[in-house]
């Protein structure tokens, strides 16, 4: 398993901005040193789907299916 890189929430907003813009993928990769495409992907889906509250999730953490953020962060905190 490879390394797990976090990318902050401004590069993910920048990325989804520039490929509305018409941006290639490899061009978004290269110009904010993305490593791979599916990160690209990923973003756009969630920025169309209207779950840009994902752009703040830590690395690995998946939020419960439909509750967001603040379900999540009680969740964390009864832990």
């Amino acid at each position: 398993m490879g390394t797990r890189v976090h990318y902050d929430p401004v590069v993910k907003w920048k990325a989804v901005k520039m490929k509305e813009d018409g941006c290639s993928n490899k061009e978004i990769m290269e110009t904010l040193g993305i490593k791979n495409v599916s990160q690209i992907k990923t973003w756009v889906k969630w920025h169309r789907a209207g779950e840009t509250h994902r752009f703040n999730q830590p690395v690995g953490k998946q939020y419960t299916f439909n509750k967001g953020i603040e379900a999540f962060r009680k969740l964390k905190h009864l832990n």
